[in-house]
């Protein structure tokens, strides 16, 4: 359809001099609609940001590289921040949803709050915040949900665990029940901090985030 306005524009400017044609051309070019790459923001703390290996060794890179073989269009942007905590992600997730205008937005934080006994109320607040903020920039959200160890006390590591489960329900958002299931308290796939994967649990956290993306991904016509 583009190039058949061009084709029209051309031939009524037939007999006139090339200026005006190339003007004509460049003009519809301009006015016609580009269609960029969606993107799919990751917005994670270490256990996204690849802490402990190299960048193209981590589950995100790993994500961009399967979804460019079975033909999604989708640019990924790795936003995630060792050690970031909710309300560190609360305070710059405005910033970060102007600056990249995702579609798609992965949220992975909780497990530095978890680590440091954080409340859970807070941990819930900045995470609904967050998901909400992506939300009111039309994006789709999915949350990644965290477990922490029982040697917090039961109490804590079930309302903990809960609450992501709680607010995925609340906002309707996808959720990914635990990053790292099949993975944590496996030594093989864990650095000697016993907390971060290493790069060869990396495509099974991909994986254990795969089924909950993929439907709201779409190929490109």
């Amino acid at each position: 359809m583009r190039f058949h306005w061009l084709l029209c524009g051309l031939k009524y400017l037939s007999g006139r001099n090339l200026l005006a044609q190339f003007s004509l051309i460049l003009m519809l070019m301009v006015a016609w609609p580009s269609h960029a790459a969606q993107t799919i923001l990751v917005f994670g703390d270490s256990l996204s940001a690849a802490y402990g290996l190299e960048k193209k060794q981590g589950w995100v890179d790993l994500l961009a590289q399967r979804m460019q073989k079975q033909g999604y269009a989708y640019q990924v942007v790795n936003a995630s921040i060792s050690g970031e905590t909710t309300a560190g992600g609360l305070s710059r997730i405005q910033a970060v949803l102007k600056q990249h205008q995702p579609d798609i937005v992965i949220v992975e934080l909780g497990a530095n709050d978890g680590l440091r006994g954080l409340p859970v109320a807070a941990l819930k607040d900045n995470l609904n915040q967050m998901i909400q903020a992506a939300k009111l920039q039309s994006a789709q959200v999915v949350l990644v949900g965290i477990q922490i160890p029982p040697n917090y006390g039961l109490k804590y590591a079930q309302a903990f665990s809960g609450a992501f489960a709680q607010l995925a329900k609340e906002l309707n958002t996808s959720y990914v029940p635990f990053l790292l299931d099949k993975v944590a308290g496996n030594r093989q796939l864990n650095q000697q901090d016993g907390i971060h994967p290493t790069a060869a649990a990396q495509p099974i956290l991909l994986d254990n985030v795969w089924p909950h993306l993929k439907p709201l991904l779409k190929k490109s016509s």
